[in-house]
């Protein structure tokens, strides 16, 4: 299944599907991207299918298995997957060495408190899990990196500080909550007033926007987009904002070619 999605500067994401697990695809600057959807995994209702979620009420092994049925079908190794605690912060971790023992490939082991990841280490691929928070994805001279991005992290400064850390010069941003459905208050649409005009229609907040327009900020002019909408896709993506404890989690990937 291949489809074009949203895109800037004449690029496009493009779905992609491998033994039942499908995934959006993205290609930066020497580095492949990938963001995962709810379809090709073992959970049942509500958690169906490919949750990624530990701190959900979803069984740990239907957890575990998705966690390895997705690295599969990317051809990672789960080992190198790199994740935090996400905390709605802006810490972005470098990594040099894969994690030991690995969160990801063992669902329960202690986490540092982390909303981004960054590496220059070919075959490890730093992850975080969204369910209405965007992934944006990032590349450069300086390696990859992956950013969990809700309005706190972004007002905090999570895009400075992943750009700088991997000197970007390319960002994909996959699947978040759309202005067509992210409601917010008064001190939100301050925290981003600095940004102008265009990313909101109070009080309706365009995240995807205010990332793009941090993004510029940054320096970064190759961006790409998804443009979609993880609360009015629920055939395809987890939200939070749409089902409340009952929702699951996907997950944005970014690993440097050659791993």
């Amino acid at each position: 299944m291949t489809a074009v999605l949203a895109a800037h500067r004449g690029m496009a994401m493009e779905w992609r599907e491998r033994d039942g697990v499908r995934w959006l695809g993205a290609e930066l600057p020497r580095a492949t991207v990938a963001f995962s959807t709810r379809i090709g995994g073992v959970s049942a209702p509500p958690f169906d299918q490919l949750n990624l979620g530990i701190l959900t009420d979803d069984r740990s092994a239907a957890v575990t298995e998705n966690r390895h049925r997705l690295a599969a079908a990317l051809d990672l190794r789960a080992e190198n997957v790199l994740m935090g605690m996400q905390v709605h912060g802006a810490e972005v971790v470098a990594h040099e060495t894969a994690q030991d023992p690995s969160p990801y490939a063992q669902p329960g082991t202690e986490l540092t408190e982390s909303d981004g990841h960054a590496t220059r280490t070919v075959g490890l691929a730093p992850m975080v899990l969204v369910a209405d928070c965007l992934p944006v994805a990032l590349a450069g001279p300086g390696g990859v990196a992956m950013l969990h991005c809700g309005w706190r992290g972004l007002a905090a400064g999570i895009v400075e500080r992943g750009a700088a850390a991997v000197s970007a010069s390319g960002a994909a941003i996959g699947p978040g909550i759309g202005q067509c459905c992210y409601e917010v208050g008064p001190e939100v649409l301050e925290a981003f007033a600095d940004l102008g005009e265009g990313i909101a229609e109070e009080p309706m907040l365009d995240l995807a926007e205010v990332a793009r327009r941090q993004l510029r900020a940054a320096g970064i002019e190759e961006i790409e987009s998804a443009g979609l909408c993880t609360k009015c896709n629920p055939e395809l993506f987890y939200s939070h904002r749409r089902d409340g404890a009952r929702s699951g989690r996907q997950a944005g990937f970014i690993w440097m070619e050659g791993g």
